[in-house]
């Protein structure tokens, strides 16, 4: 036996809410113009109904899906959850929802820009480190926004909001420092993303100002992940000639713990009496107990609210915006991997965890 299809249409709660077929499309899009008496009316009209919207029908009538594509490039980052959460959380409040596509670590976005072409997104935010400039073409010429998130790609037009990461690796090498630490170790991510180029590149540059040779830097690839980067401190100690280092740098928070693991777990080493350990992002995770990682906090809500302001979503008629890089400076987070030194207890550019949280 078939399944009965009839269902309650727009018409249907507009008769019997004795109101117009507009208003039941105002009532159910936030923001619209409409009382809230008449409001009313129609969701107990619709009520009555077991009547849903049909947002499909509606974007073909509006060529709006109210629907944005978010592309990520490493679910293994809790970080990138954690994005996935605020952007979800925020589009929601903005009345709109999210087409979630994922691509594996390093690869190219072109195969999922494909796939989000074949819905009628209003915009698409990227995550991941790779995207070609055709790619970027194609979807500007069909009206379809573009802004890259934490992160940039050389010669590509398409808009993008990150933290300045290359700010945030001076951050961590200046608390090193403070922290009286002379010998460096670095737990790198993916070799192709401007993301940890720049937190390599910004913390390098800040040792060799103070006369720290780039000899006395060790570089261990951890792979972006918890367990590449365990792996890579534990090689980094194995048959060692050399003296251990002071200070051990995770590119991101996930590498940071890893590390953290390995040195205390499998090699018997204190954090940080025996060797001082920062990271990068400052993932809730990173604030249980037993890391307490002191690290570089990404204003992950300012970066949010910035990246769909040059989406500009409820103005599709204004022209999409190319080329735009926003920076945004993110804040240094003392917790215990990190000894405080005096003058850093009061620094406008530091937070203590009860400052943060």
């Amino acid at each position: 036996m078939k399944r009965a299809r009839s269902r309650s249409t727009s018409f249907d709660v507009a008769a019997l809410a004795g109101v117009s077929q507009s208003a039941v499309s105002r009532a159910f899009n936030p923001g619209s113009s409409i009382t809230e008496e008449t409001r009313q009316k129609v969701i107990e009209a619709a009520r009555k109904l077991n009547y849903v919207p049909n947002s499909i029908a509606s974007s073909l009538t509006t060529k709006r899906t109210n629907i944005v594509a978010l592309i990520l490039g490493n679910m293994a980052n809790p970080f990138y959850v954690h994005v996935l959460h605020r952007f979800s959380q925020r589009l929601q409040e903005m009345g709109r929802q999210v087409l979630t596509f994922t691509v594996d670590p390093g690869a190219e976005s072109d195969d999922a820009i494909m796939r989000v072409l074949q819905y009628q997104v209003d915009g698409v935010i990227l995550t991941a480190a790779q995207l070609s400039t055709r790619m970027t073409s194609i979807c500007h010429d069909r009206g379809i926004p573009i802004v890259l998130f934490n992160r940039y790609i050389p010669g590509s037009d398409a808009s993008g909001v990150r933290c300045d990461n290359s700010a945030g690796g001076r951050l961590i090498a200046d608390a090193f420092l403070a922290a009286g630490a002379k010998t460096f170790a670095m737990v790198t991510g993916d070799p192709k993303g401007t993301t940890s180029q720049d937190r390599v590149r910004g913390f390098v540059e800040r040792l060799l100002e103070e006369g720290i040779k780039r000899s006395e830097i060790e570089v261990a690839e951890g792979g972006s992940s918890y367990e590449g980067a365990a792996a890579a401190v534990a090689k980094m100690f194995r048959n060692r000639t050399r003296p251990r280092p002071d200070a051990i740098f995770g590119i991101n928070d996930i590498m940071a713990m890893g590390a953290m693991d390995t040195l205390r777990y499998r090699l018997n080493l204190r954090v940080p009496e025996d060797i001082m350990v920062g990271g990068f992002d400052d993932i809730p995770e990173a604030r249980r107990v037993p890391y307490q990682l002191t690290t570089v906090r990404q204003p992950i809500d300012q970066m949010v609210e910035e990246t769909l302001a040059i989406l500009h979503l409820d103005d599709p008629t204004r022209a999409i915006e190319r080329g735009i890089d926003r920076p945004i400076t993110g804040n240094l987070i003392w917790r215990n991997t990190i000894p405080v030194p005096p003058a850093y207890r009061f620094a406008p550019s530091a937070e203590t965890e009860a400052d943060a949280d």
